[in-house]
């Protein structure tokens, strides 16, 4: 087994409930490798925060157990699991120098001032913030304190990070150039990271793994690769990414391929989670997978309804078999569409981009 395929961190049935009633967490099994980028993510309330606050200590488990590195942690405060923290709101202290903001956790574990001096550098080099040190942190604009709390997040070398939407508060540009920091720093340091967002794009971009939770479970857990493109369950495939869906029921299935009835016209799609015949499905394709021109396998009627430039691509909302918010993207290379609102169309898709899922009520 190499280093990276070793289970570090372990999610053993655990629950978490704040009432006694509902649980916000249920059964959870999860094993994070050693290394690994592994991004929790979900909407609001899907119990991914909660997941992340057990980790850390800050939150109890109501039933199941929790190890890191195979040591039960269940019962071990949070100063005392070595695990460094980075929040959305950088938590810095206002009245300590950028410099004494690192000390802390040092001093905390009782290491000696020279080797505190060296670790404090060496953490401020990798974020690129040494000249800062002596800054306090209200001189610093968002995305230096975040870069700052990073810091302190490293300085002890902790055995495991976890961030919590540590980028939320920055503006799109600077969110995106911290994306891309962030990953090349775990890539550097082999660490193990642990973050919670509610944004997908982001996930994408930084994560080895995505476990994509809703109502307090797991709905898939895979590369980023995979989730975007093999979806497993309709919530994945409309939370992850852009996707169009139509809802049918299945009248034949011939091995890996289903045949679906959408509205008296029949689809063909992979039978990913389709049910029976006669039973309702949801088919998936994503708008990339769509071409304007009958020369796939599906073929359907549509009439533009909304044309907009976003430089790269066109993003031409159409309106096919009842479904008016049906998106296609036609990259800004191909120029010879000459498309207008009103415009009546074939649009074609083959099978292989199309997946037949659980029907969404």
């Amino acid at each position: 087994m190499s280093i990276k395929n070793q289970d570090f961190v372990t999610f053993e049935n655990v629950q978490k409930t704040y009432d006694g009633k509902e649980l916000v967490v249920k059964n959870l099994n999860l094993n994070i490798y050693r290394g690994e980028f592994l991004t929790m993510l979900g909407p609001s309330g899907s119990g991914k925060t909660t997941c992340l606050m057990m980790l850390a200590g800050f939150e109890n488990s109501t039933n199941g157990e929790i190890k890191l590195n195979g040591n039960l942690i269940n019962n071990i405060p949070p100063y005392k699991r070595n695990i460094g923290m980075v929040f959305q709101n950088y938590a810095l202290f206002p009245h300590m120098s950028v410099a004494e903001n690192l000390a802390f956790p040092l001093e905390v574990r009782k290491i000696e001032k020279a080797d505190r001096d060296k670790k404090i550098t060496r953490a401020l080099e990798m974020v690129k913030m040494e000249q800062f040190k002596n800054r306090m942190p209200a001189q610093l604009s968002g995305g230096q304190q975040q870069r700052v709390a990073l810091a302190r997040s490293l300085v002890f070398e902790p055995d495991l990070v976890l961030m919590d939407e540590p980028l939320g508060a920055l503006d799109k540009q600077l969110r995106e150039q911290m994306q891309y920091e962030i990953k090349h720093l775990h890539e550097e340091l082999e660490i193990t990271v642990v973050y919670v967002t509610h944004d997908q794009s982001e996930a994408l971009t930084m994560s080895d793994r995505v476990a994509v939770f809703n109502d307090g479970v797991i709905q898939q857990l895979a590369s980023p690769n995979e989730l975007y493109e093999k979806p497993t369950n309709s919530f994945v495939a409309q939370f992850i990414g852009e996707n169009n869906k139509f809802d049918g029921k299945v009248i034949s299935i011939d091995g890996e391929i289903v045949t679906v009835e959408v509205n008296g016209n029949e689809f063909k799609a992979l039978a990913v989670n389709s049910g029976d015949i006669g039973e309702k499905t949801t088919i998936s394709i994503r708008p990339e997978r769509v071409r304007i021109d009958d020369s796939l396998e599906n073929v359907a009627d549509a009439e533009v309804v909304e044309l907009i430039y976003l430089g790269d691509h066109i993003r031409c909302r159409l309106s096919v078999e009842k479904n008016s918010k049906f998106i296609v993207k036609i990259p800004n290379s191909i120029n010879n569409y000459i498309l207008k609102r009103g415009d009546k169309k074939k649009i074609s898709w083959n099978a292989a981009d199309c997946r037949a899922l659980d029907y969404e009520l």
